[in-house]
């Protein structure tokens, strides 16, 4: 009995485990993919992921149907607490996501006063970054957030908000050199368009519930790879990743070159930032330098730093030349990444799986119906340098 209680008093005295506790998890190059999906994914859509070699996925939920206005924050009008029948649906999915032996970053597209444009008729919507009351109610959602999510087993880190635009509205031009970058910094340090500041409301607000889980920053402008130069400093948070996405150059990897009657060519000049500018291997390497070099001047590791995203439009003829300069250059530098995007049902894009083909056209009558998917997918010469890469890592 003596030997009973002492064991029952030990156990009581280790404090208890937390399930999410996840820091080690990024201490080494991490590789996976983004899921923005209409409908939450299945179990052999994780499968598949992990199939390839994936450890994690970037998960976004803003497109799935919601019992209110927008999933699981209600409105992002005026947020009043999380939508329990929402909740629900995303344990599932991270439930499906554990099972196939992947983590989960959580990625919201849309917080209280930020309504992600695609569900807000088109409309850029930056009242966060112009209202500190839409902050107050973000803190409360990732608050109530992380206390439903902490111990969940699959969740590696809460992305706080993907692509935070705060510099949009408020007199900063995109690709503004580094001494105009500061200048504006330095002028809205404070306000509501300082997203230092805000970050740490919300971890703070996170931390009240979980002192444990990583909390992943998306850098301002679209998580521009240029735009964490005009920060003096990383977080005070030591459990913080920071990431960064790659689409430059916009003009030539993205839809709307699709269109041009001559497609910019990648190498070749592109217009950027206010004039044009030839991209090649070298010019990604330079570009791609800014948030390491950020980093490392910041005593930041570099196993904390992120490309979240990254990818062009499949069908043009060098995308993947693209993809392998990109990946180069992250995998030199022993970054964490995810590519865009895997088996998305919404838009074919950046779905390599595809090939450099048009997409059946069951894959648009089934979002019609709002059905499942069903063009099957193979291992194509466009997801080579990706698919190689992860499976490297097996």
């Amino acid at each position: 009995m003596r030997s009973l209680i002492f064991a029952l008093a030990l156990t009581a005295a280790i404090p208890e485990a937390h399930a999410a506790d996840l820091i080690g998890f990024w201490d080494k190059p991490q590789h996976g993919g983004n899921s923005f999906n209409r409908l939450p994914p299945d179990q052999a859509y994780f499968d598949a992921l992990r199939g390839y070699g994936a450890t994690w996925v970037r998960l976004s939920y803003d497109k799935w149907k919601a019992e209110k206005r927008d999933f699981l924050i209600g409105t992002a009008d005026k947020y009043d607490g999380l939508v329990a029948s929402d909740v629900k649906t995303l344990k599932q999915v991270l439930d499906r996501a554990d099972k196939a032996g992947l983590k989960v970053v959580i990625a919201p597209l849309s917080l209280p006063g930020m309504r992600w444009a695609q569900n807000n008729d088109r409309k850029f919507d930056g009242r966060l970054w112009a209202d500190k009351d839409y902050w107050t109610q973000a803190a409360a959602f990732w608050r109530d957030l992380a206390r439903e999510l902490k111990d969940h087993p699959a969740v590696a880190a809460y992305n706080i908000v993907n692509e935070p635009t705060p510099e949009k509205e408020g007199g900063l031009a995109e690709h503004a050199n580094i001494a105009e970058m500061r200048a504006w910094y330095t002028k809205n340090a404070g306000s509501s368009r300082d997203l230092r500041a805000f970050y740490d409301t919300v971890i703070a607000a996170i931390r009240e519930v979980d002192p444990a889980t990583p909390i992943m920053v998306d850098a301002g402008w679209y998580a521009a790879a240029d735009a964490f130069s005009y920060w003096p400093a990383g977080l005070a948070d030591q459990r913080v990743l920071y990431s960064f996405h790659m689409y430059e150059p916009y003009a030539a990897t993205s839809a709307p070159n699709m269109k041009r009657d001559k497609p910019y060519a990648y190498p070749g000049k592109v217009p950027y930032g206010n004039g044009e500018e030839r991209w090649d291997a070298e010019r990604v390497r330079a570009y791609l330098d800014q948030p390491v070099e950020w980093a490392d001047s910041r005593g930041i590791a570099r196993n904390r730093v992120v490309a979240g995203e990254f990818g062009c439009m499949r069908r043009l003829p060098f995308c993947k030349q693209y993809l392998e300069d990109v990946l180069t250059n992250l995998d030199e530098d022993k970054l964490h990444w995810a590519f865009y995007s895997f088996r998305e049902d919404a838009w074919d894009g950046m779905d390599y799986e595809l090939g450099s083909d048009k997409v059946n056209w069951k894959y648009w009558e089934a979002q019609e119906n709002n059905e499942p998917d069903p063009v099957k997918r193979k291992s194509t010469s466009e997801f080579e340098p990706i698919s190689k890469r992860l499976a490297a890592g097996k």
